[in-house]
């Protein structure tokens, strides 16, 4: 397995779009999607976003997605620059610490972290 950086704590970002499955969204969206592709793979170039996607989808949900990013700025700087939330197709966001566990060398490093926030 790769050696990964051992960053103690990272951003998600969770969005609910305007549209109840990826299916309408492509229907109605296509230049959208593209551009937050395009966007997104950039963002991933740069280190800033680690890893993005959709929700597969569930019939009582709307279309969902989340972002793993590498700070709170970067987090701020791709909801903010997105699209879907620049052309308001876009119900509910949010951001999200999240400790990473593989970090920590003991349980204890890791409940401290937890418990400091």
């Amino acid at each position: 397995m790769t050696e990964h950086k051992r960053q103690p704590v990272y951003y998600v970002v969770f969005v609910v779009t305007k549209y109840k499955n990826f299916e309408e969204a492509r229907a109605k969206a296509p230049e959208q999607i593209a551009a937050h592709i395009s966007r997104s793979k950039e963002l991933h170039q740069k280190g800033t976003l680690l890893m993005s996607g959709a929700f597969l989808n569930n019939p009582d949900e709307p279309l969902s997605t989340m972002a793993v990013l590498s700070s709170r700025e970067a987090a701020e700087d791709y909801i903010h620059g997105d699209p879907f939330f620049i052309n308001g197709m876009i119900s509910n966001w949010y951001i999200r610490e999240w400790a990473n566990m593989f970090a920590y060398s003991t349980v204890l490093e890791l409940g401290n972290c937890l418990l400091s926030k």
